[in-house]
């Protein structure tokens, strides 16, 4: 039996101001592509699908169209709701659209969803947990100390029938601790949504979204795809992937599979006069000026020949100097933490908050997420 295992779509999603969802159609294209080539069963889709949990209605019909492609093709999609989803709409109608093969998880009740899956005589068996936080798993297990988010995917695991002679793969949407992260992840400040990877012992196969970055973590089969996408400059040197998961009986083989960018995310440096002889590009950019005395329109200059800057930077010897072109700050890419973080600092003086009110916020969050209807 033959899997690909992406995550972290993020349909919507902006870079600076630049929407991606052209690019991201092209790439889901591909992703559908390699799927077919390959001879891939089934598709699993790691959370975050979507950048907000309110996705515009031309996100949504990316994601439709996606679904009906490889369901043209028979080839079945297994998803989970990230952090960035809410899991009531990316579960609607989930009953309905089984019968076209389309496995998506419901809204999480206390336990993992199991989905018994089989394809040309070889069986698998799909295990759902979409992303939680401890205020989720605390309702259903009023007896457990959860203080951590490790604590609450560990409740749930051992709350699981899993039957180890069966092939057992889990989809889930959490943070390893010791991953590898980049600067268009949203990780709680302190590591405190830190999971162990022996949570994930009792599988065979571990597809984890959350994190960007392709990477193993604790063994080689407990892996983050990535995001099919450079969503942020930190991921310039990144090549993006999705996993090929290969099953023979209880042997299970990975294969990284490159993704060609539509538009590359990448850095541009050197002297005025040296970027302005560059061949035009409509790549998302970070370009550094490094002459001594810049030009105050060199950066309306840049943009006739890199028309997708997301950021302009000036470092030479007198200054290193960041100019305003970075919008990765937008409040829709920024998480409620961070936005209150900077509210406070605003209201007095340039303090931040400490560790005591930061904790206590979090908390609040944490609960309204945990009670918000949307969810």
């Amino acid at each position: 039996m033959r899997l690909l295992h992406t995550a972290d779509i993020h349909l919507g999603k902006k870079l600076g101001e630049i929407p991606l969802l052209k690019d991201q159609r092209v790439i889901l294209g591909r992703i559908a592509d390699i799927a077919s080539r390959r001879s891939c069963d089934a598709v699993l889709i790691s959370g975050d699908i979507y950048q907000n949990t309110s996705p515009s209605a031309d996100a949504m019909e990316a994601f439709g169209e996606f679904l009906s492609c490889l369901a043209e093709r028979g080839i079945a999609v297994i998803a989970i709701a990230g952090n960035h989803d809410s899991d009531q709409r990316v579960a609607y109608m989930s009953q309905l659209v089984r019968e076209s093969g389309i496995f998506i998880a419901e809204r999480f009740s206390g336990r993992l969803q199991k989905i018994p899956f089989s394809k040309n005589g070889e069986s698998v068996v799909f295990w759902l947990l979409p992303f939680i936080r401890p205020s989720d798993v605390r309702r259903y297990y009023p007896d457990r100390e959860i203080g951590s988010y490790n604590d609450a995917v560990r409740t749930v695991m051992e709350n699981a029938p899993v039957d180890p002679d069966e092939v057992n793969i889990i989809l889930a949407h959490q943070f390893i601790t010791g991953a590898s992260v980049s600067e268009s992840e949203e990780i709680t400040v302190g590591g405190l949504d830190n999971v162990d990877s022996s949570v994930f012992d009792g599988f065979d196969y571990a597809a984890l979204g959350h994190l960007h970055r392709p990477q193993s973590a604790g063994r080689d089969t407990v892996r983050y795809a990535g995001s099919p996408m450079k969503y942020s400059i930190s991921e310039a040197n990144d090549e993006k992937s999705v996993v090929l998961i290969e099953i023979n009986g209880r042997s299970i083989t990975t294969e990284k599979v490159s993704l060609q960018p539509v538009h590359d995310v990448r850095n541009v440096k050197g002297f005025l006069r040296e970027i302005m002889d560059m061949p035009y590009s409509e790549d998302y950019v970070r370009v550094e000026i490094n002459d001594e005395d810049v030009p105050p329109d060199a950066r309306i200059s840049v943009v006739s020949v890199f028309p997708n800057m997301v950021r302009f930077a000036v470092v030479n010897s007198k200054t290193s100097m960041e100019m305003d072109i970075d919008f990765s700050g937008a409040p829709e890419n920024r998480s409620p933490l961070e936005l209150f973080s900077d509210f406070y600092t605003a209201q007095n003086n340039d303090v931040p908050p400490d560790e005591r009110r930061l904790a206590i916020m979090r908390e609040v969050i944490e609960e309204a997420a945990g009670t918000d209807e949307t969810r």
